[in-house]
């Protein structure tokens, strides 16, 4: 038992440092403007990453529905604005789309 409160220490460690490194190491340092943009696009990429592969496995054999969902939440997302008006509007075409081809 104590292995894996040791195990868990170890992984908290592991990951706390790569986050804490930036504000200690960038603490009173200027960057510049570009490297400030670039760093700016990096939540969204990240984002891509995630959701691109996930959403063409998220209902097995009904890759459409899945696509319709990702549409509508772009939709919304571009009109809307926010996080939760998209992903439920998504939630709610998906579950439509699929009470209505299966």
């Amino acid at each position: 038992m104590n292995n894996i409160y040791i195990l868990i220490l170890g992984m908290m460690i592991v990951t706390y440092i790569p986050r804490l490194a930036p504000f200690v190491l960038m603490n009173n340092k200027k960057i510049s403007s570009k490297i400030e943009e670039f760093l700016s696009y990096i939540p969204y990429a990240a984002l891509g990453a995630l959701i691109i592969p996930g959403f063409t496995m998220a209902i097995p054999g009904h890759w459409v529905v899945s696509l319709a969902g990702v549409l509508t939440a772009l939709i919304f997302a571009y009109f809307k604005g926010g996080v939760v008006i998209p992903v439920l509007s998504a939630i709610v075409m998906c579950m439509l789309l699929i009470n209505l081809c299966i």
